[in-house]
């Protein structure tokens, strides 16, 4: 028996790792020398390229090419059709292989459908693309970004939830708190902390 499950219509290549409870769906490509963890989906039409990692957990939805160079830690989720790439300044004409740029997304990112994230930048953990925005600089810890380009719009909580001020700490700006699961965080400079 597998340990990972892959539909019919997929080319998974030999020499590519993945782990236990992995699904992947119709008409997926994924390439030898990609590391895919456990518990994994990967949706209709999503290319895993060569030199790519992938943590646990991961959620990646319909028609998302992950490309070399990217690094995909635990518990992220990638929306349909939002786009990695690979280098600031394609041509067809010239081949640019040695420049590809890493791109890093921490433990918890949520990327919008149809966002595009330039090569070269850092999503800090639990940060929040929004749906079409395009992210040309790294992202803080649990900031969520919106727009073209994407700009910082305020804070997520790591279960996905807008921050508010706290109810308690009102007077102060820098304390913040979820609605939802009641965790509480404090604005250090341009990043945000759990307390």
């Amino acid at each position: 028996m597998a340990l990972f499950q892959a539909h019919k219509t997929c080319d998974v290549e030999e020499g590519a790792v993945i782990g236990a409870g992995t699904k992947i769906w119709h008409y997926s490509h994924v390439m030898k020398g990609s590391e895919i963890g456990e518990k994994c989906i990967l949706g209709q039409n999503v290319y895993v390229g060569p030199a790519v990692k992938i943590g646990n957990r991961v959620k990646i939805q319909n028609n998302v090419s992950v490309y070399d160079s990217v690094v995909i830690e635990d518990d992220v989720f990638c929306g349909p059709s939002m786009v990695f790439t690979n280098v600031i300044n394609p041509r067809a004409h010239i081949e640019r292989k040695a420049e590809f740029k890493p791109t890093l997304v921490k433990k918890g990112v949520t990327i919008g459908a149809n966002a595009t994230i330039v090569c070269g930048v850092t999503l800090g953990e639990y940060s929040f693309v929004g749906a079409g925005s395009v992210v040309t600089k790294d992202v803080p810890a649990y900031a969520l970004v919106f727009g073209n380009p994407a700009k910082p719009q305020g804070w997520m909580c790591q279960c996905g939830v807008r921050l508010v001020k706290s109810e308690q700490k009102k007077t102060l700006v820098d304390h913040l708190a979820c609605k939802a699961c009641k965790s509480k965080y404090k604005v250090q400079g341009k990043s945000l902390k759990p307390e």
